[in-house]
């Protein structure tokens, strides 16, 4: 919406830095981390009025999980409704709107925010860590990814880039068209990105501080995907589109700061799984945008390393009946082994931080 006041740079020039995306995404931030802030109390507020509050699991298996966070028992969750919020307003005011890339990050973050939002309010309802089925979740999950394929491959103008498959430390796709196999893999990241920020969120800002180093990283390499110039030198697949969702990315930061003023611990506010597959389902949209999907793996190094976790200890358990880790996802391992949760969640967030700079490092190294 700002975006066209670049139009009256002829009366006055300084409108012109309307126009650039650099100047829009730092707008961007601020006023979503402000949006966050100034809403966040009256939003946990309501939250606690309405008795969402955050069910914690008592099985004998994690009894030693429930001693430690039997506090948090009935902090308001589904607070993933003010990040989204604060997200898709900033996006609209700061976006160009008739930029396609934007409203496809925009409608797969509320998508999947909605999912997320059922299965918050199942699990409130009935008093239990179970909602909506894994099952059902990953035929939602698919059902964005076929919208997100269709987009793409309607479109002349992206169908040939999409159907690419680009890894990093090489210059030349290693794929050059993937047919049929552009849908899975499209499924691939969307799903795995959002199931592991779910899986990531289960200590105090731990999983929103490991989005805001994700999301900044993305907001570089959408701004380098959507410049030609900046483009051709780092030798990276060019969208002209992909650049607006610097704005998207850096709105994802500003909300994330502002959240987590609310979210830090110990917690006033839990995103639930509202904001946990919101976040990761938007993030892997953005890498497909920008054609930087395996880079994914590096940048979210933190989600990856939480996800592997529960994989290899349901596979362990499974085949041998042993457990590799105390418990999975594997901050909790830590946790359960004597490390502070501050201390588990600051240090996640510092291999965040490494993970994101190794993977902007890879741009250089082509």
């Amino acid at each position: 919406m700002m975006y066209y006041l670049h139009r009256l740079s002829d009366h006055f020039i300084g409108f012109n830095v309307f126009f650039y995306v650099t100047f829009r995404a730092i707008a961007a931030a601020v006023t979503a981390f402000l949006v966050t802030l100034v809403f966040g109390n009256f939003i946990i507020r309501k939250l606690t009025a309405l008795k969402l509050g955050q069910p914690i699991r008592a099985a004998a298996e994690v009894h030693r999980l429930a001693e430690l966070h039997g506090g948090k028992q009935g902090t308001p969750t589904m607070g993933g409704v003010l990040l989204i919020g604060a997200v898709f307003v900033s996006s609209f005011i700061w976006a160009r709107p008739g930029n396609r890339f934007v409203w496809l990050a925009l409608f797969s973050m509320i998508y999947l925010g909605a999912l997320g939002f059922v299965d918050d309010y199942l699990k409130v309802t009935k008093k239990k860590s179970e909602g909506i089925s894994g099952r059902l979740k990953l035929v939602f999950q698919i059902a964005l990814a076929a919208i997100v394929t269709s987009v793409f491959l309607s479109s002349p103008l992206l169908e040939v880039q999409a159907r690419s498959l680009y890894v990093p430390f090489i210059k030349a796709p290693v794929i050059a068209n993937m047919s049929w196999f552009t849908f899975v893999f499209f499924a691939l990241v969307i799903v795995g990105s959002s199931n592991a920020a779910n899986l990531t969120d289960g200590l105090d800002g731990l999983a929103i501080g490991c989005t805001i180093t994700v999301a900044f990283a993305y907001a570089l390499l959408s701004y380098a995907a959507g410049n030609f110039r900046i483009a051709e030198y780092l030798q990276v697949p060019f969208y002209p589109f992909a650049g607006e969702l610097t704005v998207v990315c850096s709105a994802l930061v500003g909300a994330g700061l502002g959240f987590l003023w609310f979210n830090c611990h110990p917690a006033k506010v839990f995103m639930g799984d509202t904001g946990s597959l919101a976040i990761g389902g938007v993030i892997g949209v953005v890498a497909i945008c920008c054609k930087q999907e395996v880079l994914l793996i590096v940048v979210g190094g933190v989600f990856v390393i939480d996800a592997v976790s529960v994989i290899l200890q349901v596979i362990s358990f499974k085949t041998t009946g042993r457990r590799i880790f105390v418990m999975s996802p594997l901050h909790h391992h830590f946790e359960l082994t004597g490390w502070k949760e501050n201390t588990v969640i600051v240090r996640f967030w510092i291999l965040s931080i490494i993970f994101a700079l190794l993977g902007l490092a890879t741009l250089k190294l082509r």
